[in-house]
């Protein structure tokens, strides 16, 4: 290391010393000139690649042409600076030489290390520094292997180096921190990592990953050296764990004797030193690896002494895990329990599907926990138990694999896995339920639906979702039987997950659209203003997607019953409402009609261009204007209203909402072409300008 220190800090004198002889040279100064000469000759005489190894380079300097009597011939600042730029453009083609052979011992060591040959990736990455001791991924790819190696103090070193070369070095500071957290230097490892997030500050959710993982590897040190302290100091509990663990080693015993066992060592690890001990003392490795209980978890017994077994042996599991992340870890490295975990979801016996239930819902309540079972358990197995457990029907039960399911699904890597084998795994367990809905299970639906919202979130489960022909078949069911039981609540969280959904254009929707807003109208009139507010949102997506449907609604009053909403309702039901007043108006003359009817100077759109801020209920306003104009005799029924300055407002709005301007524009330009009066409030008003510039808009 301090020889690297040296030749760097070598290089840098020398560029200082030819800034000062090239400044020297110029100078106007016959004496400081020739002095400058001087310093060159000794310089140039001198000059040879910079050492880059411990090996002595020192050569003789055999080329005439360089000794120091050039100055005295030929002395001249032009010379100097010709001989200089040789020299450079020398150095340039060797770099790029020595650059090519680097970069292609990279490459071969980058194949070494995916191979896992670590030693010899370090061989190959250290010839290449020998190339070219600038070249950072080098450093970062030779600390990568050392890190492999359990070399962390090299990694350290090599990651030092490349920082060196571009301090803004994330790989390099990523690395180390690694190797920090390796030699257990916590404060250390932090401060690489939290430098990543001063640099990128993008990387504020992986880099918090890995503070936690620091987090966690410091508690796991600290409760072991605690547990220790304790079993070295003869503590009672502390020395029962182990004597305990050592008895229940022993094979050949019956059921009874190991589940007393596991049943007085559950009271033994209640607190962090117990957990601690038994993880120590490979309590993990003794149960599963003893195969009387092994066969009670596979569920190949079923008399109720080894029911009684497979209980104790999932309490001890969430015992000796609560609370504790390193035991939580290496629950789900085991693959017995990993799988029983799972498989035990779809046991007949209560009391073995409740503490499955409970240890999944310890692993669910925390991202460190949730990362560790979507990398461990069979995901699409998981999922797909737990909607059995849905549809048992047994309350308690019930909601806990509900909370699971909607806890997991917050984390993207679980939306991935589910991906596949989404079908069999959520899609037909929970158009299953909606089909039977009851009132024994309709408490647990809201919740369910909520669930299956977060799954939605993922565009390709949403799609999934969309373009499910027997997953709009139940909700239309789902739809009218809550509707005839009034089920509220269950209601209200489908028309939001229905809200969502439909977003997306799908010939399935299109199927479905009339029976599905058929429903969505019979619900605009209940007395729950948050239904009426989905129903209507439910109604502002399908609808654009189907003229039938539109047609549909049209006759079924929907004109007039939006007119309504739009008096007095909140801001999300204005949204919802406007929107689809202005699908029907786009598309129906008769939809126009029966707006007029209601509202013959079109008071209600006046008042919403007059009072909201939303751009959505702005634009939507506007464009419903727009497509009334085009009835004969509309606009001269607006002579003296405040139509006019109202668009004008909005024409010459804010420049980032491009759509109301547009909207507006458009509005404008067909009240004055049906009723050119308007056109000298327009002039009075100077509109004509604001007209004129939002032409852009349309180009």
């Amino acid at each position: 290391m301090t020889d690297k220190l040296e030749d760097f800090d070598s290089f840098l004198q020398n560029v200082d010393k030819i800034n000062e002889i090239v400044k020297d040279l110029n100078s106007s100064d016959v004496e400081v000139q020739q002095k400058a000469m001087e310093k060159a000759d000794c310089h140039i005489a001198g000059l040879d690649e910079p050492c880059r190894t411990k090996v002595n380079k020192t050569t003789v300097n055999t080329n005439p042409q360089l000794q120091p009597s050039w100055s005295l011939q030929n002395g001249s600042p032009d010379n100097f600076m010709k001989i200089m730029e040789r020299d450079a453009e020398d150095r340039r083609v060797r770099r790029m030489a020595r650059v090519k052979k680097a970069t292609a011992l990279k490459e071969k060591g980058n194949e070494a290390y995916a191979r896992e040959e670590y030693e010899t990736a370090v061989r190959y990455y250290s010839d290449g520094l020998d190339e070219l001791r600038d070249m950072q991924q080098l450093y970062t790819n030779r600390a990568q292997a050392f890190i492999k190696l359990g070399r962390y103090e090299e990694a350290i070193s090599d990651c030092e180096w490349a920082l060196k070369c571009n301090e803004r070095c994330i790989k390099a500071y990523l690395h180390m921190g690694k190797a920090y957290l390796a030699l257990k230097k916590y404060n250390e490892c932090r401060n690489c990592f939290e430098r990543i997030v001063e640099i990128e500050p993008w990387r504020q959710k992986m880099i918090k990953e890995y503070l936690t993982q620091v987090d966690l590897e410091e508690e796991r040190e600290s409760q072991e050296l605690h547990a220790m302290q304790e079993f070295d100091k003869g503590d009672v509990k502390a020395t029962t764990v182990p004597q305990l663990l050592e008895k229940l080693s022993r094979p050949g015993h019956m059921p009874f004797y190991y589940y007393g066992g596991f049943e007085i060592l559950s009271e033994a690890v209640t607190d962090c030193t117990g957990q601690t001990l038994f993880r120590l003392n490979n309590g993990f490795s003794v149960i599963s690896s003893n195969d009387m209980v092994r066969s009670c978890l596979m569920q190949k017994m079923e008399d109720p002494h080894s029911q009684e077994l497979c209980v104790s042996v999932l309490k001890l599991w969430r015992v000796v895990c609560s609370g504790n992340d390193e035991n939580q870890k290496m629950l789900m490295r085991c693959p017995v329990s990993r799988e029983s975990i799972v498989d035990l979801l779809t046991s007949e016996h209560v009391a073995v599907r409740k503490e499955c239930l409970t240890i999944l819902c310890l692993y669910s309540q925390m991202p460190h926990g949730r990362r560790l079972a979507i990398d461990n358990l069979n995901v699409h197995m998981l999922v797909r138990n737990l909607m059995v457990c849905i549809t048992r029907q047994e309350q308690q039960q019930e909601n806990t694999a509900v909370n699971i399911l909607e806890n997991f699904a917050a984390e993207n890597k679980f939306c991935i896995q589910l991906r596949n084998a989404l079908t069999e795994s959520v899609i037909f367990p929970f158009t299953t339920i909606l089909r039977n809905i009851s009132k024994s299970n309709q408490h647990v639906l809201p919740s369910l639906i909520s669930a299956v919202g977060r799954l939605t979130q993922d565009d390709i489960i949403c799609h999934s979702f969309a373009r499910d022909p027997e997953c709009w078949k139940a909700f239309v069911l789902a739809i009218r039987q809550c509707s005839a039981c009034e089920y509220k609540e269950v209601l209200y969280s489908m028309l939001g997950l229905l809200i969502n959904l439909s977003t997306i254009t799908s010939p399935v929707i299109q199927e479905h659209a009339v029976s599905l807003c058929d429903c969505c109208l019979g619900l605009l009139r209940d007395k729950d203003g948050g239904v009426v507010t989905r129903a209507t949102g439910v109604l502002s997506t399908v609808l654009s997607q189907s003229s039938e449907a539109l047609q549909h609604v049209i006759q079924g009053d929907v004109v007039r019953i939006l007119s309504r909403l739009l008096k007095g309702t909140g801001q999300s039901a204005t949204k919802y409402a406007i929107k689809t007043l202005t699908v029907c108006t786009a598309a129906s003359r008769l939809a126009r009609e029966e707006l007029l009817k209601t509202d013959k100077k079109l008071s209600i759109l006046r008042h919403l261009l007059g009072s909201s801020c939303d751009e959505m209920v702005s634009g939507n306003a506007c464009l419903c204007l727009a497509y009334c104009l085009e009835l004969e005799g509309i606009a001269s029924s607006l002579l003296g209203t405040d139509i006019v300055p109202l668009l004008l407002r909005h024409a010459a709005g804010d420049a980032k909402r491009t759509a109301v301007q547009q909207n507006a524009a458009i509005a404008l330009g067909k009240l004055c072409r049906s009723e050119p009066r308007h056109v000298n409030k327009l002039r009075e008003l100077h509109g004509l300008e604001i007209l004129h510039s939002c032409m852009k808009l349309f180009r």
